[in-house]
């Protein structure tokens, strides 16, 4: 059977065991959505469980933080024990809570304690600009010039980073490691663990931006000794446009004052003696900050239940299977349209997105919706992909690519201009 054609991809999607959970999501009607790595699709137990909690308040008001099937006050762990799975993190080492940014806030105020020569922070220059901009507020605060103490490790072509360069910064005078566990634009991978481990062996802290990995790929974030972790679950985790974050601590630092502390921050036994000092919660619920958002914690019930049931690693060799069988198209029908494949194109190096570089990139994006292909673009000439193991089909890779080969040969594109909208 000829790999390229609609019949393959129909009989890889017979084969494919995970099938079942596509019709537990609520899919646009007449398109091909993409962009599960920016923005996941509602799923029918998310929407459940959201409306769950909506009824314990219309049910018990106040009460609800101790009764109904999803007490709140304990809300935030029960997520947590839920999430460490995907992670590689014991229970007591997650907690669901706050933002992106606000959780890496947190988390910097906690471990970057400059002292003597140690005063630097180390990143790089392909970060998404949120976690560049809350590392240089930190700097700020503890009396630094961010232009001189925030280093940057530089990329050789713009699109990965060499993890030998990354360990060459680590030089006597940084203080504190934070680097992404996948690029959001390009999705390679970075290798945790030996990050990890020459961080510790340089006597640096170091902790992972996992928005563009959780959900997407495996973790094992407390045998690799990462110190900490921050990460949305609105992308690959599905549960709905700016809903809570979560964060790991490693069980090492239990017992230690979070950076920024609030009445969250409390044992839960003692929280409500109201005390003007802070007794701390013994594990990672110490970095919570103030009351959970509970509307916004729903969804993401009804989300890691489906994970629960199919495991990190079925979802990860389909995601695989998926982005395999994009990378063969995009070679065989695009190769003559000027793109360019900008993802590290080994299996263990690759997150859950495909990356083209086009230099209409834009335009192209914007031809992509008007035919029923949801891509994402990304500045300045980067188009993702992602085919999403829970609810994305084999015929879905097909069709998408096949409709972008149409454009390209119409050049439907030169009917948009080749330049972002407000939200790209």
């Amino acid at each position: 059977m000829n790999k390229y054609s609609q019949a393959y991809a129909k009989d890889l999607d017979a084969q494919d065991e995970l099938a079942i959970y596509r019709k537990e999501f609520y899919l646009p009607e007449e398109t091909i959505y993409l962009d599960g790595n920016s923005l996941g699709l509602l799923s029918k137990r998310a929407e459940s469980s959201l409306l769950k909690i909506l009824d314990s308040w219309k049910r018990f008001g106040i009460d609800g933080w101790t009764k109904g099937k999803y007490p709140w006050f304990y809300l935030s762990e029960k997520l947590g024990n839920l999430t460490a799975p995907l992670v590689g993190a014991f229970p007591e080492e997650i907690i669901v809570t706050g933002s992106t940014t606000v959780n890496l806030h947190q988390l910097v105020a906690t471990f970057y304690k400059p002292k003597g020569k140690k005063t630097k922070i180390l990143a790089d220059e392909l970060n998404f600009p949120s976690d560049i901009y809350a590392l240089q507020s930190q700097i700020k605060q503890k009396g630094y010039d961010p232009d001189t103490h925030l280093i940057r490790v530089k990329s050789q072509d713009g699109k990965t980073l060499n993890e030998d360069e990354i360990i060459a910064g680590m030089t006597d005078d940084i203080a504190l490691i934070v680097l992404p566990s996948v690029l959001y634009r390009s999705g390679q991978i970075l290798d945790m663990k030996r990050l990890t481990k020459a961080a510790h062996d340089r006597n640096i802290r170091i902790g992972f931006d996992l928005c563009h990995s959780i959900g997407a790929i495996s973790h094992a974030l407390h045998e690799w000794n990462v110190d900490f972790a921050f990460w949305c679950n609105y992308k690959y985790l599905n549960a709905g446009p700016g809903s809570v974050g979560g964060l790991f601590v490693h069980e090492h630092h239990f017992g230690n004052v979070p950076g920024l502390a609030g009445w969250f921050s409390s044992n839960k036994n003692v929280q409500f003696d109201m005390e003007h000092v802070l007794t701390p919660a013994h594990h990672a619920g110490a970095y919570q900050i103030g009351t959970p958002h509970l509307l916004s914690m729903a969804p993401l019930i009804g989300s890691l239940e489906m994970f629960a049931e199919v495991g990190i690693q079925k979802l990860r060799e389909k995601s695989i299977k998926l982005t395999n069988y994009m990378i063969e198209l995009v070679k065989n029908e695009l190769n003559e349209y000027g793109f360019i494949l900008a993802n590290p194109l080994e299996e263990i190096k690759r997150g859950g997105h495909v990356y083209l570089e086009h230099q209409e990139a834009a335009s192209i994006c914007k031809a992509l919706k008007a035919n029923g292909v949801i891509p994402d673009f990304r500045a300045p000439n980067g188009i993702r992909l992602a085919p999403i193991a829970f609810y994305n089909s084999y015929q879905d890779v097909y069709h998408a690519i096949s409709i972008l080969k149409e454009i390209m040969v119409e050049k439907k594109y030169k009917n948009f201009k080749n330049t972002r909208e407000v939200i790209a």
